[in-house]
């Protein structure tokens, strides 16, 4: 219905105005109008040449005047057309009608007339039906073709913009228009070509609206990213996939995956479609014939954006089949041998990481399709000669795309090693070969196909994928003679000749004007090759110096190498190498000698606090102590040695730092070390911080240990339940598991994956008996370490006990007296530890209370005195002060003083007065009586 305009009348009322402004008579009219509005800003100015108001005079009435908004369309600012809407449910039932004589021509001319007043689009309040009429007519197509004409002009008309008149109409009709989109999918499955093109067309333009030509008065342009949401909340890309199958000629093709292409940019219609087996539908068809050249575009397009925008493992699941990987095979060979535009080198190198992604897939039957020796042939062709038809006459050119293809070629060579049995198909390609072809210091004069920068980075990613392919051929990396040439190209890496390194690419990080990066990789490379534990090659790597090398290499990066993380992995890789060698064979042990001593000693001298820096130095410490453990132990010279250098001071400095990642490591080194008699004295003397001794740290370490684990222990440390004395908190937890006799129960795994054991294996070889600095609450707990053998040994049976129960087996009477006689013992060894902790406690308490006697004594003492003196001091002052007080003191002294003499003096005495005579103080000197006998002549 067209819209009315209420203020029509007023507007026309007003039309007799002669003085029309600079924008036309509405724009006066408003002036006028809004002017009347305020009578008292007109009273307040008075018009040009009119009367002042008088002072005296009476207000004048205001008018009463009502306010009515002026609208864009009332100023002329509206531009466009004015929206017909129609009744479409008519239609609807029109459409629905049994057919009979003359329906079929008007049900044409009811939907003709929609389509002619909908010519500027769709408004969304109506959009839900209209989608219902396409549907309806679709369905007559098969049978009555002139629906065909109206179905696609309604179907032009949803190419245009649809139109909201309020914004809240998007969410107000989302829901129902998501439903209705649903009906769109029933017209890709009408056989007809046209209509599926058209309707392809249709979707495409959802996501390249443009504006509309016309303007519609009071309605707005939806934008397109709400036409593409309600597509994918309607499901309609599954439908386009699950409707492949029916579609006959490749143009239809073209266009649904044209169509698909546009879908597949959404998470949603991509999960949508990979529901409905998108990738291997379309996988399959890649080798289809295809003149326009769209196919393999769009269809890797459409890959692409499944594997970047959902389940990764599902689509590598769809196309891990014998079909799709033929067709990408087929594919990929057509483009690499015959493909020479800019275009074709791209789609290749895209079809390239596809396949190594589906490679990742154990199951992908790559071998089975041959698809593996393609691979691997065309990565090697360039550096070594083949004869295969494939290859002859061809060649890389250095253009940025057979860069990429050749840095590809070799990732995938390393995702193909992961599956064993292509290890059969690498020898026969000579892949270690033409690896090694890189492996060699760069000569600036000699002509290569790939530039400067270029064949750096390959030099680096071919070092880089033989330490993933060569410890599989062990034999073809001998026949190469790679130790040598690694080694040669190591003491390239570390000389001065100057080399100008690009570091541009990910394998070049950290080493750009140096050689850092390929020292970096040759260090892996040796690294992966030694840890292989092969006699042969680290004989090999022996007989050529490595041992000699490889610390002369250490030793400048240890003393003039900034410590960055690049050189800080090189540190590592190299101190691994040396362990791998010098494992278990004590002349090699001689050979890394006292100069690689000193350097371990060096490296151990870490700063704690550089842990935390992020560059690598916990990784380098666990190099160095396994290097240790490798390299130092078991040779007694090298072990002498280090203790000499104080090394055993460095590890009990490192184990004190409590780091949870290095204390079973260096425990395990610990326990080594004790085996050699000199190594006790090191470790008693050693004294930490507060003066801690060796012995305290390692229990307070098992202290630490049996808390994180939840082992019960009451307040003073002593065993709680005697039954159960070392069971942690996950034991207690763990329900009792029948397991073969084979398998490691419980109670044993518990034993390396702590550190208690090695604890108790480090004290009793230092002597549980004679360990200097320990306190009560140490003594406590040492109880428990000393029985933890006899305690873990009753574990096993007791767990061994649970597991018949749980099992239902009895044992014979002999066997159940002896299990019996175990669990009694075990138990009885528990209470007399707690028996024997229980009296530490008690002594140590006793110990404490005497203690506190003795310094209350003390104390007592220590007032005594002070009151004493107090009272002399009185005693002084009261002399001082009272003559009666002096006088009586004077009398007290005289008879002392009378007192102490004796009764009988000899003949020839001669008494001498106490008294001083003239004496004018108040002080009283007690003066002994003096008596001087004379010699008889």
């Amino acid at each position: 219905m067209p819209h009315s305009n209420p203020r029509t009348g007023s507007g026309a009322a007003r039309r007799g105005s002669k003085t029309p402004g600079p924008g036309g008579g509405s724009q006066s009219r408003l002036g006028s109008s809004l002017a009347t509005a305020s009578p008292h800003a007109a009273a307040r100015s008075p018009e040009p040449g009119g009367a002042a108001p008088r002072p005296g005079a009476s207000p004048r009435p205001v008018p009463v005047v009502r306010i009515q908004v002026v609208t864009d369309t009332d100023l002329g600012l509206a531009q466009g057309v004015e929206f017909k809407t129609m009744d479409l449910n008519n239609i609807i039932k029109l459409l629905k009608e049994k057919p009979h004589d003359g329906l079929e021509a008007r049900q044409l001319q009811s939907v003709h007339m929609m389509v002619q007043c909908y010519q500027n689009g769709y408004p969304l309040r109506d959009l839900a039906q209209i989608l219902q009429i396409l549907s309806l007519c679709s369905r007559k197509v098969e049978k009555q073709p002139s629906f065909l004409d109206i179905v696609c002009d309604i179907l032009k008309l949803c190419r245009l913009p649809f139109l909201k008149k309020k914004a809240s109409d998007e969410i107000i009709y989302g829901k129902e228009i998501s439903e209705a989109v649903l009906l769109l999918g029933d017209l890709i499955k009408i056989p007809n070509s046209e209509l599926r093109i058209q309707f392809c067309k249709c979707i495409v333009d959802f996501y390249h609206a443009e504006p509309l030509k016309k303007q519609i008065a009071g309605y707005q342009q939806v934008s397109s990213d709400y036409k593409i949401h309600m597509i994918a909340s309607g499901g309609l890309a599954e439908i386009l996939v699950l409707s492949w199958d029916l579609l006959q000629t490749e143009l239809e093709k073209l266009w649904l995956l044209k169509t698909l292409q546009h879908l597949s940019t959404s998470e949603l219609n991509c999960n949508l479609m990979i529901k409905a087996q998108a990738a291997n539908k379309i996988c399959s068809c890649l080798n289809t014939p295809d003149p326009s050249g769209q196919l393999l575009f769009r269809s890797s397009e459409i890959l692409w954006n499944l594997l970047e925008k959902s389940s990764k493992e599902e689509i590598i699941k769809q196309l891990s089949n014998l079909e799709c990987l033929l067709a990408l095979k087929e594919v990929f060979k057509n483009l690499f041998t015959k493909g020479y535009r800019h275009y074709d080198r791209q789609l290749r190198n895209d079809i390239l990481v596809i396949t190594t992604i589906i490679a990742q897939n154990p199951g992908a039957p790559m071998i089975e399709s041959g698809f593996t020796r393609d691979l691997i042939l065309f990565a090697t062709f360039n550096e070594v000669k083949s004869q295969d038809p494939l290859v002859k006459g061809l060649k890389l050119s250095n253009s940025y795309e057979d860069f990429e293809l050749k840095k590809l070629l070799f990732n995938v060579i390393v995702v193909l090693c992961r599956d064993l049995p292509t290890v059969q198909i690498l020898i026969e390609g000579k892949t270690v070969e033409a690896l090694f072809t890189y492996v060699k210091k760069t000569e600036r004069h000699k002509v290569i196909e790939w530039s400067a920068a270029q064949h750096e980075e390959l030099q680096l990613h071919a070092i880089a994928t033989l330490a993933s392919v060569a410890p599989l051929l062990i034999d073809d990396y001998l026949a190469c003679k790679g130790n040598a040439q690694i080694l040669m190209f190591l003491e390239w890496c570390v000389n001065e000749e100057t080399f100008f390194s690009q570091g541009n690419s990910f394998h070049g990080t950290g080493g750009r004007g140096n050689k850092f990066a390929q020292m970096r990789y040759t260090a892996r490379l040796l690294r992966a090759m030694a840890s292989l534990g092969n006699d042969t090659i680290n004989q090999d790597l022996c007989s050529h110096g490595a041992v000699k090398q490889l610390i002369g290499i250490l030793k400048i990066a240890v003393n003039q190498l900034k410590e960055e993380a690049i050189v800080l992995e090189i540190k590592s890789d190299i101190l691994l190498t040396l362990s791998g060698i010098c494992e278990n064979h004590n002349e090699r042990k001689e050979m890394f000698g006292t100069e690689g001593v000193d350097i371990i000693l060096q490296l151990m001298k870490v700063d704690p606090k550089k842990f935390q820096s992020g560059l690598g130095h916990n990784r380098l410490l666990f190099s160095t102590l396994d290097c240790l453990w490798c390299c130092i132990l078991g040779c007694y010279s090298l072990e002498d040695y280090f203790l000499e250098k104080d090394g055993i001071f460095l590890l009990l400095d490192l184990l004190a730092l409590n780091q949870k990642n290095f204390c079973n490591l260096i425990l395990g080194i610990m326990v080594e070390f004790c085996d050699n008699p000199k190594t006790s004295v090191h470790v008693n003397t050693w004294r930490g911080k507060k003066d801690q001794t060796a012995a305290s740290l390692l229990i307070k370490l098992w202290r630490e240990e049996e808390k994180e684990l939840g082992v019960k222990r009451d307040e003073d440390g002593k065993i709680i339940d005697a039954k159960k004395p070392l069971v942690t908190s996950f034991q207690e937890e763990q329900k009792v598991i029948p397991m073969p006799a084979s398998c490691p129960t419980t109670s044993i795994m518990e034993v390396s994956e702590n550190i208690r054991a090695k604890i108790f294996a480090v004290l009793g070889k230092l002597d549980f008996e004679n360990l200097p600095g320990l306190s009560a609450e140490d003594f406590v707990t040492l109880c428990v370490i000393h029985r933890y053998l006899d305690f873990k040994t009753g574990e096993i049976w007791n767990e061994i006990n649970e597991e018949l129960k749980v099992e239902r087996f009895r044992p014979i009477s002999a066997d159940k007296e002896t299990l019996e006689a175990i669990t009694a013992a075990s138990e009885n060894i528990g209470k007399m530890v707690v028996a024997l902790q229980n009296e530490m406690i008690e002594s140590q308490r006793n110990h404490e209370i005497h203690s506190e006697q003795k310094g209350y004594i003390k104390i007592c003492a220590t007032h005594k005195q002070k009151d004493m003196a107090n009272k002399s001091w009185a005693k002084f002052l009261a002399r001082t002060s009272n003559a009666k007080a002096l006088k009586k003191a004077k009398k007290l002294q005289e008879k002392a003083i009378e007192s102490s003499r004796p009764k009988d003096y000899p003949q020839n005495a001669i008494i001498h007065s106490t008294e001083i005579k003239g004496l004018n103080i108040t002080c009283i000197f007690l003066t002994a009586p003096k008596v001087t006998f004379l010699k008889p002549r």
